[in-house]
């Protein structure tokens, strides 16, 4: 018996080495370091399993991948902005404010995110109506459709979808697809075969499609949805491909999200976004298939639009972080009020105490998650962080007509931000994602007035509301909450 209580202790001694050595010999936040430690040491040996699938970092080789992707037809548009800037050129004081103008200025430097003029917005939140309009777009294609989303599904929604990127290609259309394998698994094996015998390409982000599993990683996935059509029309937000997004999944049922279908220049830079998401994808495997500047991607036309973008991208290939970025500097430039709608309410601490300062400083706080999880143990620690932000004086409100899934923030009827990213560890450092900055009164005004609208359908949360909850459900939010940075 002695014997074995050694063996026992022997093991855990040897576990504990080496989680310390495992997490520490890799780069990473402090408290995702002390997260894993945590999952290491509570579960012996299964612990070492989850972290192979979860925690370990994308390779040195794969990021370069990303990051030597030039910004094909952009590149030298941020020399000549940033040039600008310096001058005072670049943004009339008359366009918007001195924040908008600070929040341009640092997403420029920290992403080369160059602002677009002249584009012209169109706001989904139905499922329906958005998938609608993009088929619609997709039929009257003229030179090519490029798609990349997190999800998608071979259902209703996805197959005709399909069949509309079908007949593209059957009129000459190109057509190239890429999703994630982690995003889309249970997709029906050959979904794409018919696409691929007409001339369309369909890829997996970093991934072998000859592979039974695809990729067995559960972090640093393509969380973007972005499509672009003939390089002039462009589509971005929070919308995958599934009947879910129609409201048509027993669990969810109705699906709120938001999403933008944007015409003019913002489309040049989402388009470079794919370039580099695409050429790294078909790198090791089909150099031949790799995209290159062409006057028929990058069509230089305008359109009569008057909203200001920039398109935003972050992800592991970056050390910049420029979402969680341009997220801060949002709400430190508030003068009036903040406006939130994420599913996932995990924020680091420079953003909780950003949005407990602005409380403090007078300003009116908003916040809007789901009513029902999708994630357990993300919905519990989202539960901690809304009881802590209540606390604080943040207006909490729970959104109880179906699965709230829109990621959108908008500062005094000035600045929004619709986009994949979600305000959470797992959006700002682990997976790759694409935001609208928008730089617009008109189009924050319609943001704030359907979050007002969204209000009626919610049940505001309060510090009774949590206290009359059981010990065991605040037992796992704070169990949560340890586990957080790696949720």
């Amino acid at each position: 018996m002695g014997s074995v209580i050694w063996i026992i202790i022997l093991i855990l001694l040897l576990n504990t080495t080496a989680a310390i050595i495992t997490v520490f010999k890799e780069k990473r936040d402090i408290a995702a370091t002390w997260a894993w430690l945590l999952v290491l040491n509570l579960l012996p040996m299964v612990g070492f399993v989850i972290y192979l699938f979860a925690g370990k970092k994308i390779s040195k080789e794969k990021i370069f991948d990303l990051q030597t992707q030039e910004r094909t037809g952009i590149s030298q548009l941020v020399a000549l902005q940033k040039e600008l800037w310096n001058e005072k050129e670049l943004m009339p004081s008359d366009l918007l404010t001195d924040e908008a103008r600070q929040t341009v200025r640092s997403l420029l430097v920290a992403d080369d995110a160059i602002l677009t003029k002249h584009n012209e917005v169109k706001i989904y939140t139905d499922g329906h109506e958005k998938f609608k309009a993009l088929i619609e777009d997709v039929k009257k294609a003229k030179h090519h459709v490029h798609v990349e989303y997190y999800s998608f599904f071979s259902d209703q929604i996805g197959t005709e979808l399909l069949h509309a990127l079908e007949d593209a290609c059957s009129r000459g259309v190109e057509v190239r697809i890429i999703y994630d394998s982690m995003g889309s698994r249970g997709q029906r094996r050959g979904f794409f075969k018919r696409l691929e015998s007409l001339g369309g390409k369909a890829e997996v982000f970093f991934g072998s499609k000859s592979a039974p599993i695809h990729s067995p990683r559960l972090n640093y996935r393509l969380h973007r949805k972005i499509v672009v059509i003939d390089g002039k029309i462009g589509y971005i937000g929070g919308f995958n491909v599934g009947d879910q997004y129609l409201g048509l999944s027993k669990k969810f049922g109705y699906w709120r999200d938001t999403h933008l279908r944007i015409v003019g220049n913002a489309c040049s830079v989402m388009q470079s976004r794919f370039f580099m998401d695409w050429n790294a994808t078909i790198a090791r495997t089909r150099e031949k298939d790799r995209l290159e500047y062409s006057n028929h991607y990058f069509p230089l036309e305008k359109s009569k639009g008057q909203t200001n973008i920039q398109i935003v991208s972050s992800g592991p290939d970056s050390e910049t972080e420029a979402i969680r970025l341009g997220y801060l500097k949002m709400i430190s430039s508030a003068n009036e009020y903040i406006c939130i709608q994420t599913p996932y309410l995990i924020p680091d601490d420079a953003v909780m105490d950003a949005l407990k300062l602005a409380v403090y400083s007078g300003i009116k706080v908003r916040i809007m998650i789901p009513s029902m999880p999708d994630h357990p143990f993300v919905y519990r620690a989202t539960e901690y962080y809304a009881r802590e932000l209540i606390n604080k004086g943040v207006e909490l409100y729970r959104y109880d007509n179906g699965f709230l899934h829109a990621k959108t923030m908008v500062i005094d009827g000035q600045i929004s931000s619709v986009g994949s990213a979600n305000l959470d560890f797992r959006s700002f450092k682990l997976n790759f994602e694409g935001n609208a900055f928008c730089y617009d009164r008109d189009l924050a005004k319609h943001l704030t007035d359907i979050f007002d609208e969204d209000t009626k359908k919610c049940t505001k949360l309060t510090e009774e509301y949590f206290l009359n909850q059981s010990a065991w459900r605040r037992f796992k939010q704070y169990f949560s909450r340890l586990l957080s940075p790696i949720l």
